[in-house]
Formats: structure tokens, sequence, C-alpha cells
């Protein structure tokens, strides 16, 4: 019981990061495109449209543990590439660069947490636990 409330309160922590992250990349677009204009992207609002809805969908399903295992490696992988794109060598002055290496590491341990999860699972207590016909428990 113990393992599968941590397993709940760890995903409750992740998710409260990613659906309102996404949400507010949603609500507001127009700064979303230019936040990924600004860093020099590639077709800025084709990333402001896909970064807001992975954020909200992944966040949502690691929130209700369905596909955890596979939505989990999915966001470790996003906070690493999200980390280096948004934070990596940013920064005109020093409390600014001292800010976006602290994100980069914020990036980092929250794909540590991710791979952590992928490996657990959702527990019990989860969508992937709940006759889904999906294992919750590492075999």
């Amino acid at each position: 019981m113990f393992r599968n409330a941590l397993l709940l309160v760890s995903r409750l922590l992740l998710a409260a990061l990613f659906v309102p992250s996404g949400f507010q990349a949603l609500t507001n677009i127009g700064g979303t495109i230019n936040y990924f204009a600004g860093l020099g992207l590639p077709l800025p609002t084709l990333a402001a449209w896909g970064t807001g809805l992975f954020e909200l969908i992944a966040g949502l399903l690691i929130l209700v543990g369905f596909q955890t295992r596979i939505v989990a490696l999915l966001l470790a992988a996003f906070c690493i590439v999200a980390g280096f794109i948004g934070h990596y060598g940013q920064g005109d002055d020093a409390t600014f660069a001292f800010l976006h290496r602290q994100m980069l590491m914020k990036d980092i341990a929250l794909a540590g947490g991710f791979l952590a999860l992928a490996m657990a699972g959702a527990g019990t207590w989860s969508a992937d636990g709940r006759g889904f016909g999906i294992s919750a428990e590492v075999t």
C-alpha cells in the first residue's frame, strides 16, 4: 500500500508541472510561438502547438496513470531535449545564466524522476493497474 501511495503522489507531483504548463502554452499560444521564435526554432507555430498539446496530454496520462511507462519515457526524453534547447548557454548576464543553468538541471532531474516512474510503473492506484490489461508491476 505504501508503494502505491508513493507512486500516486509521484504521478500527482509530476503532472502538477506538465498539465498547467501545457494548458498555459495553449491558452497563450501567441506568447508560446514568440518564445519558440526567440529561441530560433524553425516552425515556431508547429513547435508551440506540439509542445503545448504534448505537455497537456502527457501530463494528464501521467496523472491518471495510463500507459505510464511509455509516457514517462517520452517525458524523460522531452525534458532533456527541452532543457538543452531552452536553457543551455542562455542568459545575457550572470543572474540569468545562473537561472538557466538551474532550470537545465531541473529538467535533467525531472528526466530522472520520469525514468524511475517508467521502471516502477504507475502502481495499483492507476488506470494501468485497474483492468486495462496492462501490468502495473515490473516483471
